[in-house]
This record gives structure tokens, sequence and C-alpha cells, in this order.
């Protein structure tokens, strides 16, 4: 009679996955890289250790404002630190931040516990 399945098949089709725990915080940092300007952003401080944003905004071939904005992303994060000195701002990888990603990434293995 015109409908194409049942209300149980239509509610079936339109549930939401399960979630584990850290699948919200997991989104939120690998959305943080989800560009690869930010990418390349956060390799570049993990090598260098730090850098003012003129020395990033030199390195890459994008406009001062470009990487402020990817800057902002990635510090909103939680991934990388901002310090002002004088009238710069030095930025520095969160290590612990980095060190979570990873063991959320890995924690994606079928089967494997969390390690939290």
């Amino acid at each position: 009679m015109g409908g194409s399945g049942s209300a149980r098949e239509t509610r079936t089709k339109h549930r939401r996955p399960p979630r584990h725990p850290y699948d919200r915080e997991l989104a939120g940092l690998a959305k943080a890289l989800g560009h690869p300007a930010r990418v390349a952003i956060l390799r570049m401080l993990i090598i260098r250790g730090e850098c003012v944003c003129g020395q990033i905004v030199d390195l890459l071939p994008l406009a001062q404002a470009t990487v402020s904005q990817h800057l902002k992303v990635l510090k909103h994060a939680g991934l990388i630190k901002g310090e002002i000195d004088g009238p710069r701002v030095c930025y520095c990888v969160n290590p612990r931040a980095v060190e979570r990603f990873k063991q959320l990434v890995q924690g994606l293995r079928v089967g494997e516990e969390e390690r939290s």
C-alpha cells in the first residue's frame, strides 16, 4: 500500500550507532587535524620546538590570516599552546594532547580496550 517497509525497519534504519565514551574527544582532535595545513603546522612545531607565527607564515604558502585561523583551530583543540612574547605569540605543541590523540586512535582497534 505505498509504504516500502514496516515501521520497525524505518526505526532500525535511523538508529545511531553505539558510541564509545571517547568518540567525541577523538572526533574533535581529528577534526582539528582535518586540514593538511594544520597537520603541517603541527609537524613543524614538533620538529622545531617553538615557532613564532611569522616564522610559520614564512614556511607555508599561505597568507598570515589563514595561518592564524589554522593556529586558532589547533589551539582551541588543545593540540598547541600559545604564549604572548611582546608583540608576538610563540606557539608550541601540547605533548599531552598529541599523546592522547595517539591513544585514542590506537583505541580504534577492534577488541582493544581503552587505556585512559
